[in-house]
């Protein structure tokens, strides 16, 4: 295990009051990239004492898998202009995912855009121009499977971050099935 459920709950908590106070009579638009931003928006939500209103987008990369380049696949029902937008991310790591997000969202006239992640891996950055202000945790070059994060789709539901190492995979695998 690399994360309980009680750490991350704990810095969820800390991070909805820190956004709580920046964000206090604005009444913020948070948006949460699906599938593995869920767990994490809406634990964040519960915890904000603002109000705020939440939508989600999709995005995926294309098929090539080599350029980084991201497509939108289910677009926001919300619209931004004049809003507080803040992005809900899991983890940013290159940083060309959010950059592509921040980059779309500002064409739509936000009044204020704004990111925060739950996982982050700043050594891995190829892209620095992203709105990133709130961090949980800054993590080590691991995959991890849980609170949200899933592997071929699995483990999404574990309540605490887990390493996934390979050599467990099956067996995991087939205590999970």
């Amino acid at each position: 295990m690399y994360l309980s459920r009680a750490e991350i709950g704990r810095r969820v908590a800390e991070l909805a009051r820190e956004i709580g106070t920046d964000y206090a009579g604005l009444e913020p638009l948070l948006v949460a990239p699906l599938k593995s931003s869920v767990v994490f928006v809406a634990d964040l939500s519960r915890g904000l004492p603002v109000p705020h209103a939440l939508d989600f987008i999709e995005l995926a990369g294309y098929a090539d898998g080599k350029t980084g380049a991201v497509r939108l696949i289910k677009d926001l029902d919300t619209a931004v202009s004049g809003r507080h937008v803040l992005l809900v991310e899991d983890v940013v790591d290159t940083g060309l995912t959010l950059n592509f997000l921040s980059r779309t969202l500002e064409l739509r006239d936000p009044a204020s855009l704004a990111a925060v992640t739950l996982l982050d891996r700043p050594y891995r950055r190829l892209v620095e121009s992203i709105p990133l202000r709130y961090v949980g945790f800054t993590v080590p070059d691991e995959l991890f499977a849980g609170y949200g994060l899933g592997l071929d789709e699995r483990w999404r539901a574990l309540p605490e971050l887990r390493y996934v190492v390979a050599e467990q995979l099956s067996e995991a695998a087939i205590r999970a099935a």
